[in-house]
């Protein structure tokens, strides 16, 4: 086989596939020659079997070339010249660390990748890590020669022009979770371009501080800005306690201000009827009504007071409704 310009893949005038083969330098012949020949053959052609394991994918190449991807079991390929084969876990999350180390005895700070510029000029340091998994594992292992160098070179430029366009308290507070997620988008889409055949799962912020020099200075507006937040909390607290009591109360005084207009119009109305029936009784027979009411009135100015009154033609008086006690205390 050759490439088409008469020399093999190897670089060889001429390509055969016994001078790939393992050669033996024995002086066999007959029969055993013949059974040694079919005994290397099997070996060389059991050669392509291989497994794959259950987190990983391979990749099988025929002179250099993809020909398949083949998933997890026992698989086989044409042995080595022909095909060869790379394997690599497809299901295992990877982990990339950018400005920090994790070893043993602790963590070991890089600050030459973790010190960057904000986008009003100051300086901040950001330790991050970096998660992704290999989606097509052809362009993972040949498309870049190092993708981890590659996704941490892409990752440290990402933050850093991340971080560029953001202000150092919105770093340091409320906009860490804006910045990972626009961190990972910026990272995907230039590995995208790459064609590195991974996906960015998490970009998620280890650390992220003031420079030592002026951490102090950080911590105290830190303190203060948490102050400030307490305080509007307080007084949030305390307006969401008297705002409802507030409005309850207007809300019962102005129940009781209607009870009262009901209760003083329908007094009103009735005595604006009972008057028209007074009038038209008065009308129909004045001197009688007049009677009435001089007798109805002086009851109510009587029933007040402890005054007795008897007729003059009562010759006995007995002991009812009280009468013993005012003749004992003597009429009035």
């Amino acid at each position: 086989m050759d490439n088409g310009n008469g020399k093999s893949p190897w670089g060889d005038d001429k390509f055969d596939l016994k001078d790939k083969l393992p050669k033996f330098d024995m002086d066999i012949k007959g029969p055993g020659a013949g059974i040694i020949a079919i005994v290397v053959l099997v070996a060389w052609l059991a050669s392509g079997f291989f497994i794959v394991k259950p987190s990983e994918q391979a990749v099988v190449k025929r002179f250099g070339k993809v020909v398949k991807v083949v998933g997890a079991g026992p698989n086989y390929h044409l042995p080595f010249p022909i095909e060869s084969v790379d394997k690599a876990e497809v299901t295992k999350v990877h982990r990339l660390e950018i400005g920090f180390r994790s070893t043993g005895a602790g963590v070991k700070q890089r600050p030459q990748e973790s010190l960057m510029l904000t986008g009003d000029e100051n300086i901040v340091s950001i330790e991050l890590s970096v998660q992704f998994k290999i989606v097509e594992l052809a362009n993972y292992l040949y498309n870049v020669s190092d993708v981890e160098g590659t996704i941490k070179d892409v990752a440290e430029s990402a933050i850093r022009e991340v971080a560029g366009r953001e202000k150092i308290d919105d770093i340091l507070t409320i906009g860490k979770n804006r910045i990972q997620l626009e961190t990972q988008k910026e990272i995907q889409n230039i590995l995208n371009k790459y064609g590195a055949g991974v996906r960015i799962t998490a970009v998620q912020l280890q650390d992220v501080e003031p420079p030592q020099e002026v951490v102090n200075a950080f911590k105290d507006v830190a303190s203060a800005r948490e102050d400030k937040n307490r305080f509007i909390n307080e007084a949030e607290a305390y307006q969401n306690q008297v705002i409802p009591r507030a409005r309850a109360e207007a809300e019962t005084m102005l129940q009781q201000a209607e009870g009262y207009q009901q209760e003083k119009v329908a007094r009103a109305q009735g005595e604006a009827s009972r008057f028209s029936a007074v009038l038209k009784s008065y009308k129909a027979a004045p001197e009688i009504t007049k009677k009435r009411l001089y007798l109805e009135t002086m009851e109510s100015i009587l029933s007040k007071g402890d005054k007795k009154i008897f007729d003059s033609n009562i010759k006995e008086i007995t002991p009812i409704m009280g009468l013993d006690k005012a003749m004992t205390g003597g009429a009035k």
